[in-house]
């Protein structure tokens, strides 16, 4: 039988697996506990036959709870029951649907948060994995949370609900506050290291002496009661890291732990002088070793004495190919003397010459605490990288180190005597390895010392005195550019070894230690830590085997007496943490709306209540809540101060009450009547992160009566519409059930408008611009598509309009106008006084359009002055639009030999009566338009743009909240709005034909660029076709950008576009369209140019804002285009000139022609057309020269908003060719110490000799002695004058400039030379700092580095004063 491979892992007949391929269940998990975690989903896919507790099993191991400490429900079923937990049914069965995506909710269980599963136990059955797998976690936490994952670091993140409960080992872990592992694992290990745990308990902090938030030892110790006694999971380290005088930004610092150790040792010891712990560390931790010379002719020895804090050990000795392979290595190889012989002979004091000498290093004392660091990190001086030595080292459990001491008799007569004075002097025993300690104390008798015992006594010393045992093992896992540190420590209470991993804390196996031996199972050659692990040992701490001083830990009941205050402090401290916790587990947090009455704002807020609090003290709490809300204006949101719902001067708290509410479709779900003292928790369905539903705080009058909310009713926004003034009404609500006909919800309008149900027509907007007459009496609101919050349009009149078909019908163009039109707010340009003289004025549009403008006169009006008398007009004119003659065919072919742009009604125009049409002449154009447009009631989804936001149902132009606004057809008078008001606003519409004139163009190139024309290929304005809706009047912003500016408040059918919209917007900016651009203005105010003219406003919504900027406007294949000027020996060599505009099929001379007059008239350059240059613009490097014949979009690639350089030539242009190379050069004199300005060199080729010819002619340097080398960096490849002279690859051996090391292949290159006979000025040490201070000044303004060294990393200190003090100059 042919056997196949499960999922499990296991061979199973073919026949079985075949029969196991089941329709699956595709789930989708959503958890909603956390807030944290609500954005995620659990994704499961199972066999169709699964059952519901098995599915709940899969749950709760995917999601790391507890089984049964949760429920889950449907995600759409709202108030449905959850998945019985018990359950032995299948998936489908229980009503999943196989093949198909199903949603659920993982939610609270009885208004409890899910328990956290352990990390030992709870999940080991379904993942597959035993007990001791489990227990055997070690190395960075896994990204997939499965146990013993073998990836490199990461940074696993931990919900504030995993650190609450301690881990069955009974140890605490260290909360990870960014980068502080190294930190962490350090603190781990003093913890654990008893003789220091208890020497800091024994330490007694002052209060009147020292700030105890800049106490280390205090925090430390605080940080060891915690640990010993808290009943989290880990605990922050943000007091200890304070208390070093660290900010938040080193927490994201990372460094390297054994620095670290030795900071904070020398930190305690400052901190504990004269104190009974003042000389800890060095009775701990330091040890004292020999670095001698010895004369190997007559035998005298020179010697000191030096301590020592750890041991580092060299993994691979430098040179060499080989790595040691155990720490006994190592340390043999530490001690292992070197001849000093030849050139290196030692000059011995009593031979009186220089001698054969052995140098070496002997242990004279070995601290109690023994640390070793394995120097992992090294420096590859052929990549000039650092990088980590992943070679395999192991050490032993138990270290013997009485191999490693110093048994010779140190006081030989030969021997000359030295005291410690060698300890005084840093770098002493070599310093680059060593970690000193500058104690001068000999008298420590902690330890094994052996330099003044003699050699009977040393015999007599038993062997096991020299016996280390290892307890400590700090991990590196990564490469030396960053990484992760956790630690591995024996109990010295049980003998178990522990992984603490930051917040994790687990039992581990001599296996795991093992495995951070590091390397692989190849051979130790050079290459082989490429091919190893990067999870490796870094640091070592042993402590001696002396059961006379081995210490236990101290226990509770034992503990000094101002510890147990501490305790109890901490103790308190906790459990006031567990009780505002518990709290905020039984607090409700739902957001709150409220439409104010006064304010006719919905406000919005959190309301935080307790569970057991009832319904009536949350809507006193509501009623009283603080809102901060942000109030929409313009298209942006600006910041009210803090404003109360202040309702008990406006509304008595008996007209309050709370309703639930569904924010995104505005829809009242239900209201609580007689519910008024149930306890929320039970109201709102327990305690959760997050609610599916929010409150409305519902306010009425004293003369009105709530009304009761049911369940199942659907909420109905009901629109009046009259036709004879054109007017949609405010909406009124209207509360119905699914199951009424269409008769039936005509009655229930009927009685709340007091319209005629028998003559009413319904319409029903399902989505955006989706209108469904409901003529279809017996057919329920279910069947017509009626949701939960549903929008209807309702006229009722004896017209005869009803009898066309729907589509063809005024109710039809009215709404459809009604759902296309946006309102934009429009910020005008300012113009000072003339500023349009210079500008095309628009024309008079025909000869029978005279007084539509006051000649060129009126056309040069300020917008201020057109805004103000086009509304002290509108005061006394009726707001019809003014229409013009019927004969427009003829007016156009009159107008095309004046105008380039469509006739627009100026606010300024008179009324002409005469020229008017009739208002059903107008309603039949309209109509006709609209005929194009829509021919039929069924539309496709791509006649229908749906970017209106469906948050803005009740902000169109219509609605109440816009009291202001008037909605006006294009051809008949002002619509009144529902309350009476009346508007003065400004209408028009684009009926005149385009100038059909010659048109100047430099469109011969295929592509497009990116823009449109405002013409079609007749030359015909694409926008005379369009007759849509527009309207503007004056705004005046509330938080206006500053006096005078002028705004203007449209609204417009997003049909239109931009070519139309620009035309409309022509008689208030005062300037064609084609010399203003539009700018849609986005989050954080920025600015976005619109240039696709044929493109409809469909992408705004509401609100947006619009910003009008002078200047011309792109047409088809035109591109923007700024041009900077390019001064090469100038401390700034690039500067802003103007913006202009090139076109592709355009040449470059052509486009130095139309520069000329620009850059005189903005620039106040007068330059000739043969002394100035374009060239190529990469950020600030100057590239290829572009010659006059070039041709845009051909020979030189041209984009939106490209940057070209302006270079103004001294003498006629010498690039005349593609051939020629441009090069920038600039000569280094080392005798005076500087640098020549830079001189252009014009090459035929790219050969080195012509360079070298070239730059000899021009510096009359010899050719044999001219040598010169490329500029690195950008532009203008600054470089100090103290690195020139050695920094450069000078002279490269090579024939032509495009090859390897030069790659000069193109115009711009920088290129030094200098004189080889020439020699460096020499300087004083006061002159080179003077000079120093100089070149840097001046690197810094220029924004180039002094020097080409790499960043140094920061140094890791702790401040004993609480912070570093701020230097203004320091880097």
């Amino acid at each position: 039988m042919e056997m196949v491979p499960s999922e499990e892992k296991q061979l199973v007949p073919k026949e079985i697996e075949s029969a196991a391929e089941e329709p699956r269940v595709l789930c989708i998990v959503q958890d909603t506990t956390n807030a944290k975690t609500i954005s995620e989903r659990l994704t499961i896919n199972l066999p169709a036959s699964t059952t519901v507790n098995k599915f709940y099993e899969d749950v709760a191991h995917k999601a790391g709870y507890v089984n049964g400490t949760f429920c889950l429900v449907w995600a759409n079923a709202g108030d449905m029951a959850p998945l019985d937990q018990a359950s032995e049914m299948s998936l489908v069965l229980s009503g999943f649907e196989a093949g198909k995506k199903n949603f659920l909710q993982l939610t609270d269980k009885d208004g409890e948060q899910p328990q956290i599963a352990s990390d030992e136990s709870g999940t080991a059955d379904s993942s597959g994995l035993d007990d001791s797998s489990q227990d055997r976690f070690i190395g960075p936490l896994p990204r997939d949370g499965t146990v013993g994952c073998s990836s490199d670091y990461s940074s696993p993140s931990y919900s504030y609900s995993s650190i609450l409960n301690k881990s069955e080992t009974g140890y605490v872990g260290l909360v990870n506050q960014a980068m502080t592992c190294y930190l962490n694992s350090l603190l781990q290990t003093l913890f654990m290291t008893p003789e220091f745990r208890n020497a800091l308990y024994n330490w007694e902090f002052e209060d009147s002496e020292e700030d105890p938030v800049t106490s280390i030892p205090y925090q430390l110790q605080r940080l060891f009661v915690l640990l010993q006694t808290s009943k989290k999971r880990a605990i922050e380290t943000t007091d200890v890291t304070r208390s070093f005088g660290w900010d938040s930004s080193e927490a994201w610092q990372q460094h390297d732990v054994q620095e670290l150790c030795r900071v904070m040792f020398d930190a305690l010891e400052q901190k504990w002088k004269q104190t009974e712990q003042a000389d800890l560390i060095n009775q701990l931790y330091q040890g004292k070793l020999k670095d001698y010379v010895r004369c190997l002719e007559c035998g005298y020895e020179s010697w000191r004495i030096d301590t020592y804090l750890d041991i580092p050990l060299v993994i691979r000795p430098f040179g060499a190919s080989q790595v040691f392979g155990s720490v006994e290595e190592a340390l043999q190889a530490f001690i292992q003397p070197e001849t000093l012989d030849g050139p290196n002979q030692y000059f011995c004091e009593r031979c009186k010459k220089k001698c054969d000498a052995r140098k070496g290093l002997r242990f004279l004392h070995f601290p109690y605490l023994l640390t070793l660091q394995l120097k992992r990190f090294d420096f590859d001086y052929t990549t000039m990288h650092r990088i980590k030595l992943n070679d395999r080292m192991t050490f032993p459990e138990e270290l013997d180190m009485s191999p490693f001491i110093d048994v010779e008799d140190e006081k030989s007569p030969q021997t000359e005597s030295c005291t410690d004075s060698g300890a005084e002097n840093e770098g002493s025993c070599h310093s680059d390895q060593m970690s000193n300690d500058f104690s001068t104390d000999d008298a420590v008798d902690e330890g094994i010392c052996l330099d003044n015992t003699s050699s009977a006594e040393r015999v007599l010393k038993p062997k096991s005195s020299l016996t280390f045992e290892l307890f400590s093992v700090m991990v590196h896992s990564g490469s030396a550019a960053g990484g992760h540190y956790y630690a591995c420590i024996k109990s010295f209470s049980d003998s178990q070894w522990y992984s603490f991993n930051d917040q994790h804390v687990s039992k581990i196996t001599q296996d795991d230690i093992r495995k951070t031996y590091g390397g692989s199972s190849g051979s130790r050659g050079y290459y082989s830590s490429a091919f190893a692990s990067s999870t490796n040992a870094y640091m070592l701490m042993y402590r001696l085997k002396d059961p006379s001083r081995n210490s236990k830990f101290l226990e509770v009941e034992d503990f000094p007496e101002h510890i147990k205050r501490l305790v109890q402090r901490e103790k308190e401290s906790e459990e006031q943490e567990k009780r505002q916790r518990e709290i905020e587990r039984n607090t409700c947090k739902i957001k709150l709306f409220c439409m104010h009455p006064v304010k006719l704002m919905m406000m919005e807020n959190k309301l935080e209540v307790h569970k057991d609090k009832t319904l009536r003290e949350a809507t006193e709490m509501a009623y009283k809540l603080t809102v901060f809300s942000p109030w929409v204006m313009g298209g942006f949101s600006t910041r009210r101060p803090p404003q109360l719902m202040d309702l008990e001067g406006v509304v008595p708290l008996d007209c309050c009450r709370l309703v639930k509410y569904d924010e995104f479709h505005e829809y009242l779900e239900r209201s609580y009547e007689g519910e008024e003292d149930m306890p929320m928790g039970l109201l709102l369905g327990g305690v959760k992160s997050s609610y599916m539903f929010d409150l409305l705080l519902e306010i009425r009058r004293p003369d009105q009566a709530f009304q009761p909310y049911k369940p199942g009713e659907v909420m109905v926004k009901v629109h009046v519409v009259d036709l004879k003034s054109e007017s949609i009404a405010a909406p009124v609500s209207v509360r119905a059930y699914l199951n009424q006909t269409i008769t039936e919800f005509k009655q229930l309008i009927a009685q709340a408008t007091g319209l005629c149900a028998e003559t009413m027509r319904v319409v029903l907007e399902r989505c955006y611009n989706d209108l469904r007459l409901l003529y279809v009496p017996n057919k329920t609101l279910k069947a017509e598509g009626f949701f939960r919050s549903n929008k209807v349009f309702v006229e009722s009149s004896d017209s005869t309009d009803h009898q066309v078909a729907f589509t063809d019908s005024v109710l039809w163009k009215l709404l459809d106008r009604h759902g296309n039109t946006i309102r934009l707010f429009v910020s005008l340009p300012e113009q000072s006084p003339g500023s349009l003289a210079n500008r095309t004025i628009c024309p008079k549009a025909s000869a029978d359009s005279e007084d539509s403008f006051d000649g060129a006169k009126g056309s040069r009006k300020s917008v201020e002055a057109i805004l103000e008398e086009s509304t002290e007009k509108l005061k006394n004119l009726s707001l019809q639009q003014q229409q013009q003659q019927t004969s427009s065919t003829s007016d156009s072919q009159k107008s095309s030999e004046h105008s380039d742009f469509e006739h627009i009604e100026s606010p300024a125009q008179e009324p002409d009566t005469a020229s008017q049409p009739s208002q059903t002449e107008n309603c039949t154009r309209v109509a006709s338009d609209m005929e194009n447009q829509f021919p039929s009631e069924e539309r496709s989804d791509s006649d229908v743009n749906n970017d209106r936001s469906t948050s803005s149902v009740d902000s169109d132009i219509l609605s109440s909240s816009h009291s202001s606004d008037t909605l006006c057809n294009a051809d008949s008078g002002p619509l009144p709005l529902a309350n009476g008001l009346d508007s003065h606003s400004i209408t028009s519409s684009r009926r005149s034909k385009a100038h059909e004139g010659k048109k100047e163009t430099w469109d011969t190139a295929e592509e497009d660029s990116g823009t449109d024309s405002e013409y079609d290929e007749n030359g015909k304005s694409k926008a005379e076709a369009q007759y849509l809706y527009f309207k503007a009047e004056p705004y005046s912003q509330e938080d206006g950008s500053g006096e005078g500016q002028k705004c203007l408040l449209v609204h417009v059918d997003k049909r239109i576009t931009l070519a139309a919209f620009k035309q409309n917007l022509e008689p208030f900016v005062g300037v064609p369209s084609t010399q203003f651009k539009v700018f849609r203005v986005y989050a954080n105010n920025q600015e976005f140019e619109s240039v696709r003219l044929n493109e409809t406003l469909s992408s705004f919504s509401d609100d947006n804002k619009i910003t009008i900027r002078l200047g011309r406007a792109l047409k088809k294949g035109e591109y923007r285009v700024k041009v900077y000027q390019l001064l090469v020996n100038d401390p700034e060599p690039c500067k802003f000139l103007l913006d202009t505009v090139f076109a592709k099929g355009m040449t470059v001379r052509q486009s130095k022609e139309e520069l000329l007059p620009q850059l005189k008239d903005q620039c106040k350059l007068d330059l000739s057309i043969d002394r100035f240059r374009l060239r190529k613009k990469t950020w600030k490097n100057p590239g290829t020269v572009f010659l006059d014949y070039h041709v845009y979009e051909e020979d030189i690639n041209i984009s939106s908003n490209w940057e070209v350089f302006l270079e103004v030539l001294e003498e006629p242009e010498r690039m005349k060719s593609m051939s020629q190379l441009a090069v920038l050069t600039r000569r280094w004199c080392p005798a005076q110490m500087k640098l020549e300005a830079f001189r252009e060199v014009v090459l035929e080729s790219s050969s080195v000799e012509e360079l070298k010819e070239k730059l000899s002619e021009m510096s009359g340097i010899p050719l044999e002695n001219l040598e010169f080398a490329k500029g690195r960096g950008t532009f203008p490849c600054d470089i100090s004058v103290l690195e020139i002279h050695q920094d450069l690859d000078w002279n490269p051996k090579v024939s032509t400039l495009n090859v390897w090391p030069l790659y000069i292949c193109d115009d711009g290159a920088v290129i030094f030379y200098r004189d080889s006979t020439e020699e460096l000025m020499e300087l004083s040490e006061e002159e080179r700092n003077e000079l120093m201070k100089k070149e840097s000044s001046r690197l810094l303004k220029t924004g180039h580095r002094v020097s080409y060294s790499p960043r140094k990393e920061k140094a890791l200190k702790i401040y004993l004063d609480g912070g570093p003090t701020k230097d203004p100059g320091q880097d």
